[in-house]
């Protein structure tokens, strides 16, 4: 049956909108006026009246971690709890006193930030989290995803004394008596593989609950980094709960996996056993190999080309060396893999650039659609050459609302002058995806549009940061939908409504091209629908 929606505002993906389209067996039949529809319909056509409200094409979360964000529904939401360090260790002891923990549980909670704090200017140390519990160990993740702090209890399980090695490209934070309770970057690992991992039937209830969450969202597809969620969940079990939701009929959001390796041996075996960017379904697919080159800058894990400015001791933490990226690099773009390297940093884009050229030269491959994750702290001589090179940039809008707190004081004016450039690299025709990194944030997606098209953080009180890198309302919607399209080689079937296009589109309560910037998050999604099929 042929489905015509009419009297609507349609984005599809160009300027002027149009009032009606057409769905047919998951596709896009027809973009037009409300006269086509009627000169279009046959008996048994059903018309559905958008009564004015805005449709564009399904947002497409060009960069998250789905299995991660399923899996932080279920811990202590510290997010919404950041306002002080007294508030963060109230919502963890709440969390606590709510469930009850069997012998080998861990207390687990995600989302503080120290620069929210009014009543300290620190991190939260296992001192803190001694005062929810002494007997049960507790792991809370900071928002960026490359801190954590734990308690006593958990370092007494995990054996960390003041003499255990520092890991490579990470760091066990130290004071006076030993281990505070902070791990940075890799040394999270060390935890992480002490916590009881899921099985696959709750693997699949993560999942489900990520995606209902997205399409409450309008996102109907995510390019997501899942492999390392769990340590001890392996790669083979993540792609089997995705093929088994999607052939239950259960997968609503379209998941192209950026694939996570960091180490040659792992990448091989993932290879070797068959996968390769672009295998799989409309609905899960292989994407990019993944990497994470560095840290977060809240946390001055970010590796930058100079000492913090607000830290001299440090110029943050490279996650590999040179010559391991170009062993990855090499490996991937040989034997036909796309890649995307997270590299928020200046000095870790340099590795990661410089890894891209050698790769690039002794294998060519015009179109490889390789890219930068976040692409947050960059100089000009650096925009320039991933211009040149013709890679792809994951931004990430809705960081802006945070970071434009303390960037400066982070990096300097100097370095600060020439970051967050996406629009610069949109003026040299540079592709630019959008997204969120879920759960390090929300994945809403106009909150994002927003921070995008105002420069400013969500309430206004501050910026706007490097206004001229201001996006226009088609460019932001464009980089949540044609973007996301691109970087996974499916801008010929999804991004648009348009036919022979994938049927997947989002229902807005309003017009954000007649919306005022400082309210665009404000407008309600209605409904969501993925191949014609409605998921929200």
């Amino acid at each position: 049956m042929r489905t015509f929606y009419y009297n609507g505002n349609v984005y599809t993906g160009k300027l002027p909108l149009a009032a009606a389209f057409g769905v047919e067996d998951g596709k896009f039949i027809f973009a037009g006026s409300n006269e086509e529809v009627r000169a279009l319909k046959r008996a048994g056509d059903r018309l559905v009246d958008l009564e004015g409200r805005f449709v564009c094409s399904g947002f497409n979360d060009s960069h998250m971690h789905l299995l991660s964000f399923g899996s932080s529904l279920r811990a202590a939401r510290l997010a919404e709890h950041t306002g002080s360090l007294a508030d963060m260790v109230d919502c963890l002891r709440a969390f606590k006193e709510s469930r009850s923990f069997r012998e080998g549980d861990w207390i687990q909670g995600r989302g503080w930030n120290q620069d929210y704090f009014a009543d300290v200017s620190r991190m939260p140390d296992r001192h803190d989290l001694d005062k929810v519990s002494t007997d049960i160990p507790i792991c809370a993740e900071r928002a960026c995803g490359h801190c954590l702090v734990v308690n006593s209890r958990a370092l007494s399980l995990l054996g960390i004394r003041a003499d255990t090695p520092q890991p490579a490209g990470g760091r066990i934070g130290m004071d006076g008596d030993g281990p505070d309770g902070r791990f940075f970057d890799n040394a999270m690992d060390l935890v992480y593989r002490a916590i009881p991992g899921p099985d696959k039937a709750e693997v699949k209830e993560m999942m489900l609950a990520a995606c209902r969450a997205l399409n409450a969202c309008g996102v109907t597809s995510s390019q997501s980094d899942d492999y390392c969620a769990f340590p001890d969940v392996p790669w083979t079990l993540v792609n089997e709960a995705y093929r088994e939701l999607e052939e239950e009929g259960r997968l609503t959001v379209r998941v192209y996996e950026q694939s996570n390796f960091s180490t040659l041996e792992g990448l091989r075996e993932f290879v070797e056993a068959g996968n390769r960017t672009g295998k799989g379904s409309s609905l899960f697919k292989i994407g990019p190999l993944k990497m994470l080159g560095d840290g977060s800058l809240g946390s001055r894990t970010a590796f930058l080309s100079r000492p913090y400015a607000d830290d001299a001791s440090t110029c943050g933490i490279p996650v590999f060396t040179q010559e391991a990226l170009d062993e990855m690099a090499a490996y991937a773009n040989a034997r036909g893999m796309q890649m995307a390297v997270h590299a928020i940093g200046d000095a870790c884009l340099d590795r990661v650039l410089a890894a891209y050229e050698r790769a690039l030269k002794a294998c060519p491959r015009p179109d490889h659609r390789h890219g930068i994750v976040h692409c947050q702290i960059t100089r000009p001589d650096q925009l320039a050459k991933i211009r040149r090179m013709k890679l792809h940039v994951y931004a990430q809008s809705i960081f802006l609302d945070y970071d434009i707190r303390m960037v400066r004081e982070r990096v300097g004016e100097e370095l600060a002058s020439t970051s967050y450039s996406w629009k610069t690299l949109l003026r040299g025709q540079t592709t630019v995806s959008n997204g969120s990194d879920c759960p390090v944030e929300l994945p809403y997606v106009m909150a994002g549009i927003q921070c995008a098209v105002t420069r400013r953080t969500l309430g206004g009180s501050m910026g706007p940061y490097l206004p001229d890198e201001a996006f226009t309302v088609q460019e932001a919607l464009d980089s949540y939908t044609q973007g996301g399209a691109y970087a996974s080689f499916e801008e010929q079937v999804k991004g648009k409504i348009a036919p022979g296009m994938l049927a997947d589109f989002a229902v807005l309560g309003e017009n954000p091209f007649e919306a005022s910037p400082d309210r665009l998050r404000e407008i309600a999604v209605e409904a969501a629908y993925l191949g014609g099929r409605k998921v929200r």
